[in-house]
C-alpha cells in the first residue's frame, strides 16, 4: 500500500514515504472537497460525541477562511459519520489505522497537509474546550511569518474557566518552566494544544517529526522546544479554554496513569531524548 492522493469522497489508505523526509502512519482519508484555503485546521478527536459536533458547528463560521479537517483516532460513537461532518463544512476526514495516540494522529494530519501543500496547519482538540474565535488570529500570525504560534490562556486577552487546580499547578510550576528552560523561550501555556505550525517548520529535516517515536503528547512538547532552538519565529497569542463547571473532565488523560505518562514524555522531551543525533542533522 502507498499514499494515493486523489480528491474524491472515498476511502484511501495512506502509508510509507511521500518523500525522503515524510513518512505517514497508516490512515484512511475521506476528502469531501479539494483544497480551498491556504491553511487547514486539524481537529484531533476520538469518541467526543456531541462535544465535537457542537464545536464543528461553531467552527463552520470560518470554513471560508480555513479548511477544516477532522483527524480521528478511531471513533466508534458515530460522531464522525460522514453526514455529520459534511453538514458542518468539514473538508476532509482522516482516520488513524496505526499504533499510537495523539502523536500518531498529528503525524498523520501533518503528512497529509504537507502533501496537499498547505502553507501551515492549526491544531485544536475536538472536545469543545477551546474558543474557536481565535482561529482568525492564528491565520494572521501565520501570514506574518511566524512558524510556531502557541495559544495561551495566561497572557493579556487570554481566558480560562474551571481549570482543575491540579492542572494549573502542574502547568505553571512544572510543565511550562521546564519546556521554557529547554527551549530558551518563555512559554506560558505548554499543555495547550491550540497552536499553529508553518509548513517550513513541519518539513524541517533537522527536527524530523515524521518518526515513529512520536506516538503521544511528546510531539507537541518537542516542537515547542525545537522551534526555539532552531531560531524560527515564535509567538504566543491569547486564547480561551473553558472546562465544564461540573461533570467529568473533557480529557483523555487519566488521573494517575495518564498524568504519569505526560510527565514521562515531558522529562524525555526536556532532556533531549527525541532530538536527532548530530550525525543525522543537515546543518
Amino acid at each position: 500500500m502507498c499514499n494515493n492522493f486523489s480528491f474524491k469522497p472515498s476511502v484511501h489508505k495512506g502509508c510509507g514515504s511521500m518523500d525522503k523526509t515524510i513518512e505517514a502512519p497508516l490512515y484512511e482519508k475521506f476528502e469531501f472537497s479539494t483544497k480551498i484555503n491556504k491553511y487547514c485546521i486539524c481537529v484531533f478527536v476520538i469518541n467526543e460525541g456531541q462535544k465535537l459536533l457542537k464545536q464543528l458547528d461553531r467552527m463552520a463560521h470560518y470554513a471560508d477562511q480555513i479548511d477544516i479537517v477532522v483527524a480521528d483516532g478511531g471513533s466508534t460513537d458515530g460522531s464522525t459519520d460522514h453526514e455529520n461532518l459534511l453538514a458542518r463544512g468539514v473538508n476532509t476526514l482522516l482516520v488513524k489505522k496505526d499504533a499510537g495516540k495523539l502523536g500518531t494522529q498529528m503525524r498523520m494530519a501533518f503528512a497529509w497537509a504537507l502533501k496537499r501543500n498547505y502553507a501551515g496547519v492549526i491544531t485544536i482538540d475536538g472536545n469543545g474546550k477551546d474558543g474557536v474565535e481565535a482561529i482568525p488570529n492564528f491565520i494572521v500570525q501565520l501570514d506574518a511569518g511566524f512558524d510556531h504560534v502557541q495559544g495561551s490562556r495566561f497572557i493579556p486577552g487570554g481566558h480560562q474557566e474551571n481549570t482543575p487546580k491540579s492542572r494549573l499547578i502542574g502547568l505553571k510550576f512544572l510543565h511550562a518552566p521546564l519546556i521554557s528552560l529547554a527551549a530558551g523561550f518563555k512559554y506560558t501555556d505548554t499543555t495547550n494544544g491550540f497552536r499553529a505550525y508553518s509548513s517550513q517548520l513541519l518539513r524541517n529535516e533537522d527536527i524530523a517529526i515524521f518518526r515513529d517515536v512520536f506516538k503521544g503528547y511528546e510531539l507537541h512538547y518537542y516542537l515547542a522546544i525545537q522551534a526555539a532552538k532552531k531560531g524560527v519565529k515564535i509567538t504566543e497569542i491569547p486564547v480561551s479554554r473553558r472546562y465544564p463547571s461540573k461533570g467529568p473532565l473533557p480529557s483523555k488523560i487519566s488521573p494517575i496513569k495518564g498524568n504519569a505518562e505526560v510527565l514521562l514524555r515531558l522529562f524525555l522531551s526536556v532532556l533531549g531524548y527525541y532530538s536527532l543525533p548530530k550525525k543525522d542533522r543537515i546543518g
